[in-house]
């Protein structure tokens, strides 16, 4: 009889074989690619044609060199028909006619392997899943253990040790990839159809960020010129998050999508001013958009004269009354400026053209385009409709506003003390940027995307979100963020009125509330602080039990905040240091002195401030009160800063804690 140690064994030595073949075969299809790319594309096709073709095989190249090293499948299908099918970050297959050796995870097949249930097996008969070495760069002998649920008996396997050990792995380096761990409440997200516009309220550790990245991945391969045509864009709050982000996408296969920030999408401009915070909250604030919209429109005047227009020896002539209608049936329609002003040339020139048909006949394209350049057809639409541009309009408003939506403390916040001489010359702030950007998609509709994912939305602001929305006219969104989490003087409470504001307030509102990532204890000491936050979300909890939470009074921070980092080191993973922005310096200095060797690679000290969306095996929060103490929302900044730990969690105070956090 055969021990289960031993079946295990020789499952285990049929699976590195196998993966061995993938491996080879995998390095048949780079070469396949980069013969291709050599020879091109075939010469009997178009110019257009081939360049179409070598784009699309220098790409494909690009993919698969460009992958980054690890196992190249996570799980197994046996279906009841007999079939089996393993399970990977992308498809590869000997020859592109053959049948896959593995099946890409985004493929319809796939979806088995995350939603099959011993109550609902979908055909499956047994679904296996593969557990590799930590950190390992795809080496078959690192495959080290397997796990069977037999679907098709009914047999309920109970919690995945596999998966749990994927989930919990020290937190190293940038973020990775969840393919192999998603869950059935993510993957409906994951796979929601690509005109859906989908937001995910997500607790801390609920693996929001995740699942926005890999439903990108999935509508690129699932749609792929629809999107690749319209283009699909990564909004992230700031360079750090995206950095932090940046590996996933290509382990998932896909290498050219743009990840950038609000302020990267508008910067027309170097930031070289800054606003007080009374100025950039009015800024910021949504009335803007109807004071900037009268703005701009304040510089389209009524006629005040007939138009005559030189035709060889006649003279055309145009009434102030028709004049003035043809203004007003232009502004009730509502168009871009530019549109706008366009629509006022084309009107009056068939004015004109009425006129001469009826004396002499049709007029010829040529007539018409001489007769829209006239002198007189020209000077008449700069009178009344005006070129412009978004900076001259805001300069001109900022030296002198007026606009009575705004309060008269709040024109004088936003009024420039020293205006420039020229708006060519002004300094422009950030929230200026966002307005400037506000008056260009008035003047002119900018280029959208087919779809944009959006992270961390609850900071944005209403004037950010119309930034957004103008973007995504035609298209739809993934929006993930936490009311809980929202630090920004302008963060939303309320989903229905942040996704109005992005031009999707019909979207769907989903919520994920369990947790994988941070601990259960982590959790629970951070949910202290939500009935105090303003916010209506739900309580987070986790699966996880594994966690260690300790909460001290020291007599000096710095020193025990050194001894907890050394007692952190002890451990595998990264340490974190999250302080205010005015201790980080202090507490860097005591520990590059009082650790061996200065500071290690893997600890990191940051204020509060950039804490959020990052993720460390071990974090030292120094004095909670004077992060909650240090911002408008400090209460919601503190919040992030807890659940920063997705293993243990230090709370080092001298001070007395938060209300909210006393009596632990």
């Amino acid at each position: 009889m055969t021990s289960p140690n031993h079946a295990l064994g020789r499952a285990l030595e049929q699976e590195r074989t196998y993966h061995d073949t993938c491996r080879a075969a995998l390095a048949a299809m780079l070469d396949a690619a980069d013969h291709r790319v050599a020879t091109g594309a075939d010469v009997s096709a178009s110019g257009a044609d081939a360049e179409t073709l070598g784009h699309r095989f220098r790409s494909h190249a690009k993919e698969l060199r460009e992958q980054p090293p690890g196992s190249l499948f996570f799980g197994r299908l046996d279906q009841e028909d007999g079939q089996s099918h393993h399970i990977g970050r992308r498809r590869i297959s000997r020859h592109p006619a053959d049948p896959p050796l593995v099946i890409d995870w985004r493929a319809p097949a796939s979806r088995a392997f995350y939603q099959a249930s011993a109550g609902d097996p979908q055909g499956v008969e047994v679904r296996r899943r593969f557990g590799w070495a930590p950190f390992s760069k795809g080496d078959s002998a690192d495959l080290t253990s397997l796990e069977d649920e037999q679907l098709g008996r009914g047999e309920a396997a109970g919690a995945s040790a596999i998966v749990a050990g994927e989930i919990e792995r020290p937190r190293l380096g940038p973020m990775r990839d969840i393919a192999a761990t998603i869950q059935p409440e993510q993957d409906d997200l994951v796979r929601a159809e690509p005109a859906r516009t989908v937001c995910v309220q997500g607790a801390p550790g609920t693996g929001k960020t995740a699942v926005g990245l890999h439903r990108a991945a999935y509508l690129l391969y699932t749609y792929p010129q629809r999107l690749r045509r319209s283009g699909l864009l990564i909004l992230g709050p700031n360079r750090t998050f995206l950095s932090y982000i940046s590996e996933v996408l290509p382990a998932l296969g896909e290498i050219d999508i743009r990840q950038s920030t609000v302020e990267d999408e508008i910067a027309r401009h170097d930031v070289r001013a800054h606003d007080s915070g009374a100025a950039a909250v009015v800024k910021h604030d949504i009335r803007m958009a109807a004071v900037l919209r009268r703005a701009l429109y304040a510089r389209v005047a009524p006629p005040t004269e007939p138009v005559t227009v030189p035709d060889g020896s006649y003279r055309w002539r145009i009434p102030v009354h028709e004049l003035e209608r043809i203004v007003a049936e232009v502004r009730e329609e509502t168009p871009a400026y530019a549109v706008g002003r366009e629509r006022v040339r084309s009107r009056a020139v068939r004015a004109v053209q009425l006129q001469a048909e009826r004396r002499a006949g049709p007029m010829g394209n040529a007539w018409v385009r001489r007769i829209g350049r006239s002198r007189a057809i020209g000077g008449f639409v700069d009178a009344v409709w005006p070129r412009t541009q978004p900076e001259e309009v805001l300069a001109e408003l900022l030296t002198d506003p007026r606009d009575p939506l705004l309060a008269p403390g709040e024109r004088e916040a936003v009024r420039w003390d020293r205006p420039p001489r020229s708006y060519r010359s002004a300094k422009w702030s950030a929230a200026d940027l966002v307005l400037l950007d506000e008056l260009a998609g008035l003047i002119e509709r900018p280029e959208g995307y087919g779809h944009i994912v959006v992270d961390e939305a609850q900071d944005l602001s209403p004037m950010q979100c119309r930034v957004i929305a103008r973007r995504a006219a035609f298209g739809s969104l993934t929006v993930l963020g936490d009311l809980a989490q929202g630090t920004t003087p302008w963060a939303a409470r309320h989903w229905r009125e942040q996704l109005a504001h992005l031009g999707k307030e019909r979207a769907d509102v989903v919520q994920l509330t369990t947790g994988f990532r941070v601990p259960a204890a982590v959790i629970e000491y951070a949910d202290r602080l939500v009935d105090a936050l303003g916010v209506d979300v739900p309580p987070a909890r986790s699966l996880r039990r594994d966690g260690e939470l300790t909460v001290r009074r020291v007599e000096n921070i710095a020193s025990a905040t050194v001894e907890a980092v050394r007692e952190a080191l002890e451990h595998e993973g990264s340490i974190a240091v999250m302080a205010t922005a005015q201790d980080t310096d202090r507490l860097r200095a005591a520990l590059r002195l009082g650790l061996p060797g200065g500071l290690p690679g893997r600890v990191t000290v940051l204020p509060a401030a950039l804490a959020k969306g990052l993720e460390y095996d071990h974090v030292v929060v120094a004095e909670p009160s004077a992060i909650a103490e240090a911002e408008v929302r400090g209460l919601h900044r503190l919040y992030v800063v807890l659940t920063r730990a997705v293993a243990r969690l230090d709370v080092l105070h001298s001070r007395p804690l938060p209300p909210e956090l006393q009596g632990f």
